[in-house]
């Protein structure tokens, strides 16, 4: 395998759980919606739905129940989970950022590194807004853009054709298992952090973004992911 670093490297990050963490206001949001439908939810239903789509969290989360759910019922609960989510999101600031994000940041920008998001959220342009980072990436791609989410890598490689790169000069942070795994199936180097560590295929393992630089991320360009 060629593990040489391209001349040009690219860095899609992932948003929630990687540039600003949500994932407590996603599991309120998912928890209030359930209790009131008297559905069975649960931390541990919550871990499966990290870096899936708002449908399918809910299609996890309704098949613990006895009854079924028509098509306008479904869209509807959805819509009221993200209504409970972004009323908790309203709350974000700058000082939200999870540690080392603003410098790692600066430091791909003082390399000319270029750096999108790729996230499944349809909330992204949102968050982005209210954490303080419109406008601060060369590209976005998210849940609006997409048909399907991760494992599936469409939205990492609709974020490197925004870049203008190919998909194996991109680097991939993220932190979810699914997630990592749409990194490789798109031919891209991973960067896993927090739970996506859990995933064998990642070329590089950090418990966190504290400290991390660009030559840090680019570091996963000379690994070949474990077999």
């Amino acid at each position: 395998m060629d593990t040489k670093k391209p001349a040009a490297p690219a860095v899609i990050f992932d948003l929630d759980g990687v540039i600003v963490s949500t994932d407590e206001h996603h599991y309120q949001a998912w928890r209030r919606m359930a209790d009131e439908q008297g559905l069975p939810f649960d931390r541990h239903t919550n871990e499966r739905l990290r870096g899936v789509s708002r449908m399918e969290s809910l299609e996890i989360i309704l098949s613990g129940s006895p009854r079924s759910f028509s098509p306008d019922e479904k869209k509807a609960l959805a819509e009221t989970k993200n209504r409970y989510y972004r009323d908790a999101l309203k709350a974000l600031t700058p000082a939200d950022l999870l540690p080392g994000v603003f410098a790692l940041l600066a430091d791909l920008k003082a390399k000319g590194i270029p750096a999108a998001i790729g996230s499944s959220s349809k909330n992204t342009p949102f968050i982005l807004e209210k954490i303080g980072l419109a406008g601060r990436f060369e590209a976005v791609a998210d849940g609006n853009d997409i048909e399907n989410s991760k494992p599936d890598p469409e939205v990492f490689l609709l974020a490197a054709h925004r870049l203008g790169k190919k998909p194996q000069d991109c680097v991939v942070v993220e932190d979810a298992v699914s997630g990592v795994a749409a990194a490789l199936a798109g031919g891209m180097r991973a960067v896993a952090v927090g739970t996506g560590r859990e995933h064998p295929g990642a070329h590089l393992k950090l418990e966190s973004l504290a400290g991390a630089t660009a030559e840090t991320l680019l570091g996963a360009f000379e690994a070949s992911a474990p077999r």
